[in-house]
């Protein structure tokens, strides 16, 4: 059987081309999804900066969730190291020397603009991690002395002896250049280094570092040093070396874990689905058509199992040269995927990608356990039918499924209405996660009731078709109908491409623009203040000044959790919001039920009255809140406020709140005007004028910065659906193609019967475009399963986004069907009538 497989093989040439095509993508997809996954697990960057430095003491890990024995949970900003413990170090057996490490925020001004940013600021000391050597001029010793990396010496076009003004601790000052250093090995990011009294000053929490670098004596391995600093420092800390350091040097590298694990499973399981589905249309369309061949066979003597045998074989011939071929091409796909995500900031730029055979074998293996069962599966039925009852039956199967298929999706219907009733009395963030998987399930159900579904849509539509169509759509519409099984086999891809993007973007978009509103509906502003390297207190103090102001106040913005009592918050950290409350207009806009923001200095926060009831605080209570860097900080509740524990914030005084974030000072300044002043934006942009890295403008520059936020979500989203397009618009070509040319004797007989090859082509195009209007029908019912839901439970009712994604995807669809139609019809009417019905392989 094998053997006949091989050479069966030559004569259904667009069958076996078809099930390559789907497998070869399939398990290009796959592989890199199992990259992806891999490398966000490894959380791999090459150590830059710190290459010099064998040992590197940095801080928590993260936040040991109490509800949970092992899990833990990456701060969203740098945790750092008590700088005192560097002399601790230092006194270690085999440790040659100890440097402390602080990095802030830090630019050039060349002109009236910034240059560099980002960048970051350092002590000369911690150029000895990379380590960075002096090419020009001397290290700089005192106040008001910096050296230049040399990239940034070029672009700024400075020299040693030349004075330089730099943003550093959100103020612009001029600084002598005392010299030019360049690092050993690359180092992408810029760097300016300070005197030791200027990091001091500008250190975002004087005391700490962000890391503490240690070179071992000689002779003395950074393996062996490790295991003797393990036990002489404080448990919470975390001592890295090898490519870990690259954690250290680079703390974006553990928030990063989570996105990139959910693009890879998410997108992953998506194709798993959209791959099964696929191939076994495919391939129950390619035994269709043969179910006279093997009816001969068996009437030749051979066994229902060896004919079932000879299928799978077929199948798994052409699986396996898929798989294969589609093994390099894998890791080529994810690491563009990879690099993409980079440049749209889901993951640093620093990261690796790096699959390791592991990613290549999860991905091939599945690629093959897939088309297996579908094969064994469709065959089942050419196997097990009578030779006589398959010779004389007709070659056109009926539309109706068997009770099997439909009770699975009556199931998997019932699943969809269910996860989308419950989407809508979930909260924002869990909405997704659970109205999601609607898309699935009702794209499942349509593909296992597809036949049946298009004979009845096309039934009833068939007066106006005809009416479109003109008389030349009679045909079109009942070979719709009586191909049903084969077309149904076109609906599957095209319904998956519809649904899935629809809802991925329509239910981000939705998601995100209910998030900023509610974000920005938190804050009363007339005007907003953003800095790029942060906002210095004298700027705010200059602010206030400005005649028609009725309150300023800067906001800083982090994530945290209330640690005692615990919040339970989990894997996902509650915001965590900083301000000044010294003006008469307040700038929350959530009323205070009971306490005083007044009362919002030092140790204190203030806390939605719906949270602080679940979790039984009082106002006076003391709690215990964990920040942003890992900081736990005992602050007294002053004031409960009138705010959805879902969208509110805990308050804290920004002064406290700033510190602990990665920047060390607030990044926007809100203002407050009195009534009547219009005029308060022109104001306030010639009060600020002459300030690099400053913008001004009116609240809309609010929402601006949370939907900043809230992007790379959304190009999540936007990134699977385009997978998935493509996925799916390769499958419809595989099928549509298959399902033209096996119909090579109907045209041939059509066109002995009178009609010409265009009139052939025009009834092509009318059954086609009836199964892709179809398609992007229940495609857009299925997506609004997922949609709808998700609008109502984030509050908005009405779906939200760009109104381009619906023509665009009509757009796609049309460009996919129109094309393949119009080739393999052509290549179908290729020999002339009597050839095709005279030829035995036809």
């Amino acid at each position: 059987m094998i053997r006949l497989s091989l050479a069966g093989l030559r004569f259904r040439a667009a069958q076996s081309l078809a099930t390559f095509a789907a497998v070869l993508l399939g398990c290009s997809l796959l592989i890199a999804c199992a990259g992806l996954f891999e490398s966000a697990v490894r959380l791999e960057a090459s150590v830059q900066r710190l290459a010099g430095t064998p040992v590197v003491i940095a801080g928590s890990a993260g936040f040991h969730l109490p509800d949970e024995e092992s899990e833990t949970v990456p701060y969203a900003e740098r945790p750092r190291v008590d700088t005192s413990l560097a002399a601790q170090v230092h006194g270690v057996p085999g440790v040659g020397r100890a440097i402390t490490d602080v990095s802030f925020p830090a630019a050039v001004v060349v002109g009236d603009r910034l240059l560099g940013t980002p960048l970051t600021g350092h002590g000369w000391a911690s150029a000895a991690l990379a380590p960075y050597e002096l090419i020009r001029g001397a290290e700089p010793r005192v106040a008001g002395q910096v050296v230049l990396d040399a990239a940034l010496a070029g672009r700024a076009g400075k020299q040693p002896g030349d004075t330089v003004d730099v943003v550093a601790g959100g103020q612009s000052q001029p600084f002598t250049v005392t010299g030019v250093a360049r690092p050993r090995h690359r180092v992408d990011t810029l760097a300016i280094f300070f005197s030791a009294s200027d990091a001091r000053r500008f250190s975002p929490r004087p005391g700490t570092a962000d890391v503490i670098g240690v070179l071992p004596a000689p002779g003395t391995s950074a393996e062996d040093l490790a295991r003797r600093l393990e036990g002489r420092l404080p448990p919470d800390l975390t001592i890295l070396t090898g490519a870990d350091r690259g954690r250290a040097e680079f703390p974006g590298l553990a928030a990063s874990r989570l996105p990139l694990i959910l693009l890879s499973s998410i997108f992953g399981g998506l194709v798993l689905v959209v791959m099964a589905l696929v191939v076994s249309a495919t391939i129950s369309l390619s035994v269709r058509g043969r179910r006279r061949e093997l009816a001969l066979l068996r009437s030749a003597g051979a066994t229902p199992r060896q004919v079932h045998r000879m299928v799978v074989a077929e199948t798994m011939i052409v699986s396996v040269l898929a798989a294969l071929a589609g093994t390099p091409l894998g890791g080529l796909l994810g690491r563009s995927i990879f690099e993409l995500s980079a440049q749209r900031g889901v993951v640093p730029p620093e990261l690796r990608f790096r699959p390791s055979v592991i990613a290549f074998a999860a991905g091939l293996l599945l690629a093959l356990l897939i088309p297996w069962p579908a094969a064994a599966l469709a065959a089942l039925p050419a196997a097990r039918v009578r030779p006589v009852q398959a010779l004389t039956e007709a070659a056109i199967p009926a539309a109706a499924v068997g009770p099997t298929r439909r009770l699975l999706a009556v199931l998997l219907a019932g699943a969809t209405v269910a996860l989308a009733a419950t989407t809508m009395f979930l909260d924002p963030d869990t909405a997704s996660a659970v109205g999601g998987p609607a898309v699935l399930t009702g794209g499942v159900a349509v593909a296992l009731v597809g036949p049946e579904l298009l004979d009845r849509l096309v039934g009833r539509a068939a007066p106006l078709i005809r009416r479109i169509g003109g008389r030349g759509s009679v045909l079109a519409v009942i070979n719709t109908r009586v191909r049903a099984v084969h077309f149904a086999s076109v609906l599957t891809p095209l319904v998956l491409a519809t649904a899935i993007t629809l809802s991925n973007v329509y239910a981000q978009t939705t998601q995100d623009d209910a998030a900023v509103r509610r974000q920005a509906a938190q804050f009363q502003a007339d005007a907003v203040i953003t800095a790029e390297t942060g906002v210095p207190a004298a700027l705010l103090a200059q602010i206030r000044r400005t005649p028609g102001l009725a309150g300023a106040s800067p906001l800083v913005s982090s994530r945290g959790w209330i640690e005692k009592p615990y919040d339970s918050r989990g894997s996902d950290p509650g915001t965590l919001l900083g301000i000044d409350v010294q003006d008469e207009a307040p700038i929350l806009a959530a009323a205070v039920t009971s306490g005083s923001l007044r009362d919002l200095t030092g140790e204190s926060a203030a806390l939605p009255a719906a949270q602080a009831e679940d979790l039984g605080i009082r106002l006076g209570d003391r709690i215990t809140v964990r920040l942003g860097d890992g900081t736990p900080v005992e602050v007294k509740v002053v004031a409960l406020l009138d705010s959805s524990p879902d969208h509110g914030a805990v308050v804290l005084p920004a002064a406290l709140l700033a510190p602990h974030t990665t920047a060390g000072l607030p990044s926007a300044i809100l203002v407050r005007a009195v009534p009547g002043q219009d005029t308060l934006v022109s104001r306030l942009e010639r009060q600020t004028a002459g300030r690099p890295g400053l913008a001004v403008g009116d609240r809309s520059r609010l929402s601006a910065m949370f939907s900043a936020e809230l992007g790379v979500q959304a190009w999540i989203s936007y990134l699977l659906a385009a997978l998935a397009i493509a996925y799916a618009a390769v499958a419809a070509v595989n099928t549509m193609a298959v399902s033209v040319l096996s119909r090579r004797r109907e045209f041939a007989a059509q066109r002995l019967a009178g009609s010409t090859r265009r009139q052939v082509r025009r009834m092509l195009l009318v059954e086609v475009s009836v199964v892709a209007a179809i398609s992007m029908a229940a495609g857009a019912v299925i997506a609004a399963f997922t949609v709808l839901p998700t609008a109502v439970a984030v509050g908005s009712i009405v779906p939200t986004g760009p109104l381009w994604v619906l023509p665009a995807m009509i757009a796609v669809i049309v460009v996919i069907v129109v094309p393949v139609t119009l080739v393999s019809s052509r290549s179908a009417m290729r020999r002339g009538p009597v050839e095709v019905i005279g030829s035995p392989a036809s």
